[in-house]
């Protein structure tokens, strides 16, 4: 293939997923579902070839950074829509549209006798296009359009069963998080427009080193602060509420009030990665800030260790693998801190593939179970769903670290570049990211025993309450859990297999090699993490025999023999263990309080001060001034117009043809006036 990239065949990538949502959407009834569900595929299908051919151009050497629409010119900052794409690009493309292409197949079984069936489809197609608006943009503004878009049909989707009250407090709480998140994202943004002069990444980049020499008088008495470091920290608390970093994480577990496809959608490929991409991207701006890196790193940190311990008391069984994608995002964030970019996207892109394979699973066992998501009420489905099981089983695999599976390269990387990092939090960070190893197998394997082996704990009779439905031939529903119809198991298979192997495969070239050489700046000279993991990589092959002689995969054994003795062997201890621990498991148990700090605290001081503002005065600030003073300026406002629209056509059309008189005028008088003078003999 040549190494060429054409503009319109990057803009057939957006723009098909967002014909087929806009068909399935608006035209849904005349199109029915089947319509709905192929012009989407469709969309999405074409939007995964495109990709797939620019991923290709690319290793090819091709690249582009053009303007494709010039939107506005405010002063000297010009307001664009434009592309940028390289190997980081690139790559987001293919796992985007691939990932979204498996789910939206999965989707015709999952949402089979769902009546909002073409709107979810028309969803979860645009969700798509958002997406790819972000990792394709080659400016800041059309960065935030992808940014905003994605919260928005998050929002949609986590609330798509909008008459469920627990579905609506999910989607209201995902959306007044990322507001948080979002405030700082776009003063970040400010910030660099501000002192930088350009929306373009290119520019911005290009003055990078002028930027890390602005300073701020610090408030608070002492060294200023940099401007580029309080930039950097407050894209990363955009990055935060997106990516579900601590405290802005608490949105995340309960987006699975939404369909589980949009579950595995919005925490494989779309909304939380989002994050991590834009910090990739801006790497250039957070390798000159090592404030800004070290809090990157410690907030990752916390999140990967922390988070997985919630996972270990789940019993709802998307609820274990949010909770899984919540610290599996914190080891990505760490590396990040630790200046390792481009092993924290290579898990990215390994974590989509199991990660959505794991979701869709859960999905599987769901249908499978008939909607019960209990693990308790589970056990022995091995031998009802081997597909199921079999997949399932591989994505655990990939997900503890397994050698040779594809979330072993990727996380031991991760390790290793947090040991080789002298940042002042990489020694915390190093703790949490070894310890997280035995929780994230501790807890993945638990749910697997309990789901798939030991005894089955659910009903082959009817349950309670239903004992009165029957078929056609006057027998109860048998309630035995059955394997999945194929638009589900097909899709389980295909994302099997890059969760095994896309790893091994990739591992050179993308964290070793010089895939992301003109994508990912990383200053050597500054952050030698990067440096040191090179030199001691020998090959795939070597790295995964390596392990056998290393902490973090004796602690993956010993997670999954500890969850394997607990639950099928000893299933009294972990009982015993929470009597015994009781405080602990409460605080578990709780999350950590932060739902009741953020409900109790902090929603309660916002209302305390939104009812003292109504109150304050006569008729209150809000009131009185805000509400009625602006209704009283409309109203002037509205009385002076309404003496010109008399409802004549004779008026307007003599106050258009004034108009235009007057205009002529204006343009004219300058040369009119010399003349205009002479004539009057002035």
């Amino acid at each position: 293939m040549s190494a060429t990239l054409s503009q319109n065949l990057l803009l057939a990538v957006p723009l098909a997923p967002l014909a087929g949502a806009i068909v399935a959407g608006l035209f849904g009834k005349q199109v029915g579902r089947r319509g709905a569900h192929v012009v989407t595929i469709l969309g999405v299908l074409i939007a995964f070839i495109l990709s797939a051919m620019t991923l290709s151009a690319v290793l090819d050497g091709a690249r582009f950074n053009q303007t494709v629409y010039e939107w506005m010119v405010l002063g000297g900052l010009k307001m664009e829509v434009g592309f940028m794409i390289d190997g980081l690009s690139a790559m987001m493309m293919c796992v985007v549209t691939f990932v979204s292409l498996m789910v939206h197949i999965y989707t015709i079984g999952y949402m089979e006798e769902d009546p909002g069936y073409q709107r979810f489809f028309s969803y979860i197609s645009l969700f798509t296009f958002s997406m790819l608006m972000l990792v394709m943009s080659n400016n800041m503004l059309q960065l935030f359009f992808g940014w905003e878009a994605v919260g928005l049909v998050s929002y949609l989707l986590i609330g798509f069963w909008y008459t469920k009250p627990t579905a609506i407090f999910a989607n209201m709480k995902a959306f007044l998080v990322n507001r948080v998140g979002d405030f700082g994202f776009i003063l970040g943004i400010g910030l660099l427009v501000a002192y930088g002069g350009s929306l373009n990444y290119t520019e911005t980049f290009a003055k990078s080193a002028e930027l890390a020499k602005i300073g701020f008088a610090n408030p608070f008495g002492g060294e200023p602060w940099m401007m580029l470091s309080v930039a950097c920290i407050c894209l990363f608390i955009g990055a935060m509420g997106k990516s579900a970093q601590f405290p802005l994480h608490v949105w995340l577990p309960d987006s699975m009030e939404g369909p589980t496809p949009i579950s595995a959608l919005i925490h494989a490929a779309t909304m939380v990665t989002a994050g991590i991409f834009m910090v990739s991207r801006f790497s250039p701006l957070f390798e000159l800030s090592d404030t800004a890196l070290n809090f990157v790193l410690v907030i990752g940190a916390i999140t990967a260790l922390f988070m997985g311990f919630l996972g270990i008391i789940q019993n709802d069984i998307k609820r274990v693998v949010a909770y899984s994608t919540l610290s599996q995002l914190g080891y990505m964030t760490v590396a990040l801190g630790a200046s390792a970019y481009s092993v924290a996207v290579f898990h990215l892109m390994t974590h989509a593939f199991f990660k959505a394979l794991l979701f869709l699973g859960a999905g599987s066992v769901i249908i499978g179970m008939h909607h019960d998501q209990d693990i308790r009420n589970m056990g022995g489905l091995r031998k009802y769903m081997p597909i199921t099981w079999i997949t399932s089983l591989l994505g655990s695999l990939a997900l503890i670290g397994t050698p040779f599976f594809s979330g072993f390269y990727s996380k031991d990387s991760i390790i290793e570049a947090v040991h080789a990092s002298h940042l002042p939090g990489a020694g915390f960070a190093y703790f949490a990211v070894v310890a997280g190893v035995f929780v994230t197998a501790f807890y993945s394997f638990r749910m697997y025993f309990l789901v798939f082996h030991g005894k089955e704990h659910f009903h082959h009779k009817p349950f309670p309450g239903e004992h009165d439905h029957h078929d056609d031939h006057g027998h109860g529903h048998d309630h035995t859990p059955h394997e999945s119809p194929w638009v589900v198991t097909v899709p389980l298979i295909l994302l099997a297999i890059p969760s095994v192997v896309i790893g091994y495969l990739t591992i050179g070239p993308m964290v070793h090699g010089e895939f992301f050489k003109d994508a990912i700046f990383v200053n050597h000279e500054i952050h030698h993490a990067m440096h040191e993991l090179g030199e001691e990589f020998h090959g795939a092959f070597a790295m995964a025999l390596h392990s056998l002689q290393t902490l973090p995969l004796w602690l993956a054994v010993a997670g999954v023999a500890v969850s394997y003795w607990f639950y099928m062997i000893s299933p009294a201890i972990p009982a015993a263990i929470a009597r015994t621990f009781r405080p602990i498991v409460t605080i578990l148990e709780n999350k950590y309080y932060m739902d009741w700090f953020n409900e109790n605290v902090l929603a309660r001081a916002a209302r305390a001060i939104g009812t003292g503002l109504w109150k304050a005065g006569d008729q209150g600030v809000i009131d009185g001034v805000l509400i009625n003073g602006s209704a009283r300026t409309v109203g002037g406002i509205a009385g002076l117009v309404r003496l010109i629209q008399t409802g004549h056509l004779y008026w307007y059309a003599l106050v258009m043809i004034l108009g235009v008189v007057g205009l002529m005028t204006w343009q004219l008088w300058p040369s009119m006036w010399p003349q205009f003078k002479a004539l009057l003999g002035l």
